[in-house]
């Protein structure tokens, strides 16, 4: 376990215990973008959900760096979900996917998301609720930042394992109840009722674009302009914490980038290997291009 925990700020709950639905994050966006309020009294007619539905939609819309805290739209809300200008306003390109879940790990609104792809899955190949509360209830013991309630942190669990499931046994294709996130087949589970296990496993991610994967290294304050692959594969918010990116899926993605980017390369002097960038672009000058703006 990583003693010194990198996150410095706890927050669970505020998702009245509902994952994320396919739909919500583009209707609370073009909500705010009317400048209409969450407190007003046809925020349940005008998004189309019950009450409790109103305060979840507008908790991920935080959660996924969509709006800030004053409700308003994110660079990044906007990019993604504009009508006229957005990458993909309705997440039709799985990348878009992908760059959603970055969000919510890095974003770290919702700090369950960034403690298991940064630190727990590490530590724990196969868990389930029980294995993930009683970590996080050790973090609690050695760091007073953290106000620990059994039932708060065993809910968010339940809701993070909606939101990444993929259930192929599900029969309704167009299920409106599974997360936003199933599509991306980053959470496995094994057995059955009480002996159902969950993993995420480090492997090669094919159908991560690399295009997503350089985002997110332009993205990353803490990487300068040359990056060893060590801190790319373990280092907090890096691809292969957040991607669950084995060693050979993070080479093959950094070979695309390389053979794409002629001010990018990678070198391997003296067993020191490292990404070096003669210059840096913008981060979003690389989603311009994937996405064809």
């Amino acid at each position: 376990m990583i003693e010194s925990s990198e996150i410095t700020k706890y927050t669970f709950s505020g998702h009245d215990s509902f994952q994320c639905r396919q739909l919500w994050l583009k209707k609370g966006y073009d909500y705010v973008q009317q400048r209409k309020n969450f407190n007003e009294e046809d925020a349940v007619v005008q998004l189309g959900v019950g009450k409790n539905m109103v305060s979840s939609i507008r908790f991920w819309l935080k959660a996924f760096n969509i709006i800030d805290n004053k409700d308003i739209p994110t660079e990044f809300g906007r990019r993604l979900f504009d009508d006229e200008t957005g990458y993909d306003p309705f997440l039709e390109d799985e990348a878009s996917l992908w760059l959603l879940h970055y969000q919510l790990v890095k974003n770290g609104f919702a700090t369950i998301y960034s403690i298991i792809f940064n630190e727990f899955r590490k530590e724990k190949l196969f868990f389930n609720k029980e294995t993930f509360v009683n970590y996080v209830k050790r973090i609690g013991e050695s760091n007073p930042d953290l106000n620990f309630n059994e039932n708060t942190v065993a809910k968010d669990f339940i809701v993070f394992a909606n939101l990444y499931k993929n259930d192929p046994e599900s029969k309704d294709v167009e299920d409106s109840f599974s997360g936003i996130l199933s599509e991306i087949e980053l959470l496995k589970t094994t057995g059955k009722g009480k002996e159902e296990q969950f993993y995420i496993e480090n492997s090669e991610r094919d159908n991560l674009p690399e295009a997503i994967v350089l985002f997110t290294i332009l993205d990353n304050s803490n990487y300068g302009n040359s990056i060893s692959l060590n801190s790319l594969e373990f280092d907090l918010n890096s691809p292969g914490s957040i991607f669950a990116l084995n060693r050979s899926g993070l080479m093959n993605k950094i070979s695309e980038i390389v053979s794409e980017f002629k001010d990018i390369t990678f070198t391997d002097q003296a067993g020191i290997k490292e990404l070096q960038f003669k210059n840096k672009s913008g981060a979003y000058k690389i989603l311009d291009t994937y996405y064809g703006k």
